[in-house]
């Protein structure tokens, strides 16, 4: 794992090729612009960001867009708000890390880049289904009501070629 100069590890940071294991991993202050930060981690690998204001904190995460879980610790209900209003993304918890992967009720997944749709119990079998819509329209009883935008002259020809 490549770092910059003001990068620190704080905890960790060695990894087996050969078992395809990476040690858990905090990362100090990660540049916003490395490979670390403008793809997905899938693995151990925690990077410590500090802010200021929820300006601040709202700049870095869309720098790259909708993350697949976000994780606030806050007793601050107005901040709270404002991240899970203000910022997209597929999944969280608030005061709490993937307690929201574990409940079946609660859908699971991305939007953008980290994914479409969601799944987990009901949520997953609606995403993995096509549902059709279909209306079915008799030819016996043909109300106007049916053509508001048309005028009752109007009618005639689009029941000619609907019919």
């Amino acid at each position: 794992m490549a770092l910059t100069k003001d990068q620190k590890i704080l905890h960790g940071g060695s990894s087996d090729s050969t078992s395809l294991k990476i040690e858990p991993t905090l990362i100090d202050l990660p540049d916003l612009d490395s490979e670390i930060m403008k793809n997905e981690i899938f693995g151990p690998i925690l990077p410590i960001l500090t802010y200021s204001n929820f300006e601040e904190l709202e700049s870095i995460i869309l720098r790259n867009r909708n993350p697949l879980a976000l994780y606030i610790f806050s007793k601050n209900q107005e901040f709270i708000n404002q991240v899970t209003q203000r910022i997209p993304f597929g999944g969280g918890c608030i005061n709490n890390t993937l307690m929201h992967l574990v409940d079946s009720k609660l859908p699971f997944g991305g939007i953008g880049n980290s994914g479409m749709g969601s799944y987990h119990g009901k949520h997953g079998f609606l995403t993995f289904s096509h549902q059709k819509s279909i209306v079915k329209s008799s030819f016996w009883m043909d109300l106007k009501q049916k053509y508001p935008l048309y005028k009752e002259s109007s009618l005639w020809l689009i029941r000619k070629f609907l019919h």
